[in-house]
This record gives C-alpha cells, structure tokens and sequence, in this order.
C-alpha cells in the first residue's frame, strides 16, 4: 500500500487559537474537513488487524519496560515528607547555589522552605530555576508553568491543588512527574496519521510522533489540552469531546538528555473524517504520514519515533483490551 506523505504550509490568519473557544472553533482558510463524528466510535481495530503476532509482542514488551528504576546517575529530592523527583548527581551543586535552604546527604537532597503555602514554594523554585537559566545551566526555557502534584495517582483537574507550579524545562532539571496528552490519529481504511517533529525542536528533533501530543500546562484539563493540541499542532477541530476515546494512561520513566524524564502519557484514540489532510500551525512539525501498521512497526523497531510517541501507540492499541 502506497504510504502518503504530505509537507503543509500555512499561512498567516491573523487567529489565535488560544482566544477563542477550544471546541467548534473552524478556519475555512485550513485544511480541515468540519464533520462531527459519532461518539464511541472505536478507531484503532482495522488497524490493529493489520498487526502480527510479533508486533502485538513488541507492543506489550514497551509498556511492560515503560519504567525504569531510578538511575544511580540521580538523587531523590524531597521537600518535607514529599517526594518530589529525581535530580540528576552533576546537578545537585548547582541546586544547592540557587535553591535556598537546600542540603544534601550521601543518598537524598533535602528542601526545607519555610513556608507551606504552595504559591511561596513556587515562586522561590521557579526563582531557583530562572537563576540556573541565566548561568547556562538551564536550557530549553519555554514560559509555561507546569503543575506538580505530591500525589502520583491522581488525575490531573485544574481544580486541584498543585504542590508547586514552575517553568517546564526545570521539570527534566529536577526530574519531576509531569503529565502530557498524546492522540492517535486512525483513518477509516485503518491507517495512522502521524507528524515528523520539526528539526529545530529541542528534543527529538526529526523523531516521528502521535498525530498530536503536548505537555499538560497548568490550569488546563485534558480535554482542553487535547483540543488546543490537536488545532495548533494538525489543524483539527474537536466538534465532538465524544470522538476522544480514552485508552487509559502510561507511565514513562528513564534518563534522558537533560535529566531524569518522568511522565504520565495521556492516550487518546480519535477516528478522523475521511478527507482529513493534517495541518500544522505552530511550526512544530513539518511533515505528516499516513502510515499502515507495517509501516508503523518498522519505524518504532528503527527507532524512528519518540519513546513517548510509541508508548502512545501501544497504549492506544493494547490499553482498550
């Protein structure tokens, strides 16, 4: 089956998605098909038949290894009785100089802020982080504050109150659990669409991708996560919270460039119009395939897509059992 490759431009329209309502929000000037879809469609079967055996196995054998035990290369940092990451070794002098009263034993960092309120801790660990930025230790700085919450189980609402809320980069620095929302994109014929990441991302440069994915911002739910994520990233509109079929949660735990990369993946499986063309708008990705179950396969084996984006995969295709 020939696979389809597509390479969107989209010029300017003066329209900020963030400014206007996430859900039956449409730009006739996209390449968007506006249909609502039926809810509980399930997308994920006619391509999951596409699969053998050995894939089905590979599959189980990613989720089965999604975490790792923390690298000795790392040190557990607590605030108080909270547990709140893993910051790696070659970092904890530099925490120390920026984050005040920090000690450090043989085994654990230890952070003692006085105070228990949740915007004073946030405000002198996002000052922490914003000094480590401006010595070059810090890279990666995006502007956008994430929520940590002591509670590793729970499921994130806005509502609920945060342990800290700080700069994204610093998340990877100190090896907090953060939470992003990733979407598989099916096709009626039983294929996938998925984007190429841009080569000037700063991590996973080139690396193919979910048909949408993004970290999870603070004061944000899910839903509306997904939504702007799947305007800004393929220029779909979400007429329908209902086409979202969730296939549940994975975590992933490992080293990574940077540090310790510890997240929860939010999976969601979406059954796209026929018609549907991916348009990209905020020049993260820069291109789009249309890809068969082989040829989704033979990329993961080749390491062709992110860690995150195969987890998705598996899930998507394995958590709706």
């Amino acid at each position: 089956m020939v696979t389809h490759h597509w390479v969107c431009h989209i010029r300017a329209c003066g329209t900020r998605y963030h400014d206007t309502p996430y859900l039956n929000f449409a730009d006739p000037r996209l390449c968007v098909l506006e249909k609502t879809l039926a809810p509980h469609q399930h997308p994920e079967p006619l391509f999951r038949a596409g699969l053998t055996k050995s894939d089905l196995d590979q599959l189980h054998a990613l989720l089965a290894h999604a975490r790792h035990d923390p690298s000795p290369y790392t040190m557990p940092w607590w605030c108080g009785g909270h547990l709140m990451g893993h910051v790696a070794r070659v970092h904890v002098p530099q925490l120390l100089h920026a984050l005040q009263p920090t000690e450090a034993r043989p085994t654990q960092v230890l952070w003692n802020p006085d105070t228990s309120n949740s915007r004073d801790r946030s405000q002198a660990l996002n000052g922490a982080l914003q000094m480590l930025r401006s010595q070059g230790q810090l890279s990666g700085w995006r502007g956008e504050r994430f929520s940590y919450w002591s509670n590793d189980t729970m499921l994130p609402q806005p509502a609920q109150s945060d342990f800290v809320r700080v700069e994204r980069a610093g998340f990877l620095y100190l090896g907090m659990l953060s939470h992003a929302v990733h979407i598989n994109g099916f096709t009626s014929d039983g294929r996938l669409w998925c984007g190429q990441r841009s080569a000037m991302k700063s991590t996973d440069p080139g690396q193919w991708d979910n048909l949408t994915a993004g970290g999870l911002p603070a004061d944000e739910s899910l839903l509306e996560c997904a939504a702007r994520e799947l305007w800004e990233e393929a220029g779909f509109t979400l007429d329908d919270p209902a086409a979202l079929q969730s296939a549940g949660r994975v975590r992933i735990s490992q080293m990574a460039p940077g540090g310790w990369h510890d997240e929860v993946l939010h999976v969601f499986n979406l059954a796209l119009p026929d018609g549907f063309v991916p348009c990209n708008r905020d020049g993260e990705v820069q291109a789009f395939e249309k890809l068969t179950a082989p040829d989704v396969m033979g990329r993961i084996t080749a390491g062709q897509f992110t860690p995150d984006a195969a987890l998705a995969i598996a899930q998507g295709l394995l958590g709706m059992d």
